[in-house]
């Protein structure tokens, strides 16, 4: 008799806990720079509302870009609906953190 756990069984439990893995680490990491960055009071600040309020939204638009991407790719992709759109979120995440760090180095004219 063979084990419990077949390649096949591990292989399907590590491809459901990849996503989990790669967004979770990811989240972690933007999590722990953004508290770095308030404990030494270096948070992005813009002089206009308008463009604080662009800074501030940057990280949420980066998510919802990142979750519609993943529900295009999974239509093309054969991975399913819930792992597109958590990668997605997550690379969106990611990216809006990038665009914050960015945005908020660049000057005001």
């Amino acid at each position: 008799m063979e084990g419990v756990f077949t390649i096949s069984s591990i292989i399907e439990i590590a491809l459901i806990l990849l996503p989990v893995i790669i967004v979770g680490s990811i989240g972690i990491f933007v999590v722990t720079k953004l508290k770095q960055k308030q404990a030494h009071g270096t948070l992005g600040k813009k002089k206009t509302k308008g463009a604080q309020d662009l800074l501030d939204s940057l990280i949420p638009l980066g998510m919802v870009l990142g979750c519609i991407f993943g529900m295009i790719s999974s239509s093309f992709f054969p991975i399913s609906l819930l792992s597109t759109l958590s990668l997605g979120a997550g690379i969106g995440l990611l990216g809006g953190y990038f665009a914050y760090e960015i945005y908020s180095k660049k000057e005001e004219k």
